[in-house]
């Protein structure tokens, strides 16, 4: 993906191990026809929560806009990967996004998704998180996300469905929060660096042979990754790695393929450091995501 607008670049994904479902997931409804799908027509509505459901095509991409509410971005089907100004995430239908209101955003298809988008009126808005956040959909909140986006955009106060939406907002507040966000730096000379990195996640390259490249020493570089990433370089490329490897686990590639393409000795080497950062080595990671999908 490519917004030149913010100077994004190719991104792909990491995905983290959701260890506890509450609820057996049931297949979602197709959205209904006669609902709405453009979001504008959720900002103004007199309701604290509001729930568009919209399918999207392999490849399809929203561009950089922002919204008056604050969003919860979610896929019951599909990998999504959402881009801003300071950040990347990736979304599996584990795991959702808190984006702000106001904060410019975009969405990116790997393969085609059912998203199911909340929107929280401002104010509401405010006792939750004041900047991008991922968090973990539990069983109960999967199913009260599709049980809204079923129900009248404008449903009736006071019935089954505003009950609905204030149990949205009591599981939200009690969501276990993923800190996962690969941030993107304003130095140019690191978004050379970094935006070559995503292209080629494998390559093998140090923070000096990236010097001469752009025109800066090492010492400087390694400063600049700690101050502007909170990383240094090779934390950041690790992250990027694990992001690459999951979208590509998700989406069939074999073990042993990642990690030679990631540049591991073995598939062992590379399922120890996946092990490591992600809780659960590849395998276990990818029977639980289908144990969620094949519903």
């Amino acid at each position: 993906m490519q917004v030149t607008k913010y100077g994004y670049g190719p991104f792909r994904f990491r995905l983290i191990l959701l260890s506890e479902v509450t609820l057996v997931p049931t297949r979602p409804p197709l959205p209904d026809a006669a609902r709405s799908i453009n979001a504008q027509d959720y900002q103004h509505l007199p309701r604290s929560v509001t729930a568009m459901a919209k399918e999207f095509p392999a490849g399809a991409q929203t561009g950089a806009h922002s919204h008056p509410r604050a969003q919860l971005i979610y896929a019951v089907d599909g990998v999504m990967r959402v881009t801003t100004p300071s950040g990347f995430w990736a979304l599996p239908p584990l795991r959702a996004l808190w984006v702000p209101a106001g904060v410019p955003h975009g969405v990116d298809m790997v393969g085609a998704v059912s998203m199911r988008s909340l929107y929280i009126q401002a104010g509401v808005a405010a006792d939750y998180w004041p900047q991008c956040q991922v968090i973990e959909v539990s069983g109960l909140l999967r199913e009260l996300i599709l049980a809204l986006t079923a129900a009248p955009a404008d449903y009736p106060l006071g019935g089954r469905e505003e009950q609905v939406a204030a149990l949205i907002l009591s599981e939200l507040a009690a969501a276990r929060v993923v800190p996962i966000q690969i941030p993107w730096p304003r130095d140019r000379r690191l978004q050379t660096i970094c935006m070559a990195i995503l292209d080629q996640p494998g390559l093998q390259r140090s923070i000096e042979d990236w010097g001469s490249d752009v025109g800066a020493s090492a010492r400087t570089l390694i400063r600049l990754f700690q101050a502007e990433l909170g990383l240094n370089y090779r934390q950041w490329v690790q992250q990027v790695r694990l992001a690459d490897a999951v979208c590509r686990l998700s989406l069939g590639v074999p073990v042993a393929r990642i990690a030679a393409d990631l540049g591991y000795r073995s598939p062992s080497a590379f399922s120890a450091m996946f092990h490591r950062a992600l809780g659960a080595p590849p395998q276990r990671y990818l029977q639980d995501a289908d144990a969620l999908n094949r519903r």
